[in-house]
């Protein structure tokens, strides 16, 4: 049993114990938070091309990382059937640089390209997006646009083309994301998405939460919380105050990311030092 289904098997028994432009704002006809579909927007869906190496999950969906990924979904999905389906899950660490949105980009990634599985991303790290960055698009608006009545869901909505992924990129960077995130507006507009596509699997991308405290209140929105450590990152000291400023949230588990793996188990540890070495993922 790997690392990761270990930490998600104990936290499961635990709880059974930049864009380019914005539409100027006199011309969003429509400025509510109701949530349309996919397709009642005649708009063309924008695709993106996977070639960044860090998606392993689409760009090398064969590898041993992939597979821990896939190990991860498996455990999210089993969780939901035998808890009943939460949809809205939100993935944070304790601080930046641990691979947060790495993680949650490939496990979206690895939801979408199953048949049964549709899946919403949002990128709710106002501070420092990078959703759209990795999926290299160009998107014209995002959740801060929506949220500051600049732009509607279906402007700012990006059909990816990989599997069933739909993306809502971060949107202009705002200086006043705790304001925004403690707005009824923003409750609103996750009591939305989440009952508007409930076979969807919405997964939010956030800032780290000790930095931050907007992280914590998305934390009570939300159906549930994965919690990525890398190794020799955080202190435990860190860890252990990112994880408590997460009570009253439902903690479904926690991500090890980059583990140094035994020398006598070769199934990834050299992918994780070939491309780990290239930048620092969020």
């Amino acid at each position: 049993m790997s690392r990761i289904e270990k930490a998600l098997e104990k936290a499961s028994q635990l709880r059974q114990q930049s864009p380019d432009a914005v539409p100027a704002k006199n011309t969003v006809q429509n400025r509510s938070l109701s949530i349309v579909s996919d397709t009642e927007y005649p708009y063309e869906p924008r695709t993106s091309s996977v070639n960044n190496p860090f998606l392993v999950s689409a760009y090398d969906a064969s590898s041993p990382i992939s597979e821990e990924y896939k190990k991860l979904k498996s455990l999210l999905v089993g969780m939901e059937r035998q808890d009943g389906f939460a949809n809205v899950i939100m993935v944070t660490s304790a601080i930046a640089g641990e691979g947060k949105s790495i993680t949650a980009l490939n496990l979206a990634l690895s939801l979408a390209q199953e048949m049964d599985h549709t899946v919403l991303l949002v990128d709710a790290d106002l501070r420092k997006p990078s959703i759209h960055r990795y999926l290299d698009l160009n998107p014209v608006a995002g959740l801060a646009d929506i949220l500051e009545e600049r732009a509607d869901m279906g402007t700012a909505l990006i059909h990816t083309g990989i599997g069933r992924l739909v993306v809502l990129p971060a949107g202009k960077v705002t200086h006043n994301p705790v304001e925004l995130f403690t707005s009824q507006r923003f409750a609103q507009f996750i009591q939305d998405i989440k009952h508007r596509y409930r076979d969807r699997y919405v997964i939010i991308d956030t800032p780290p939460i000790l930095p931050f405290a907007e992280t914590r209140t998305l934390s009570k929105l939300v159906d549930g919380v994965i919690f990525v450590v890398k190794e020799r990152m955080a202190s435990q000291a860190s860890i252990a105050e990112g994880i408590s400023a997460l009570d009253g949230a439902r903690k479904l588990g926690l991500v090890y990311n980059e583990a140094e793996i035994s020398i006598s188990d070769d199934r990834y540890g050299h992918y994780y030092n070939r491309y780990y070495q290239r930048e620092q993922p969020q």
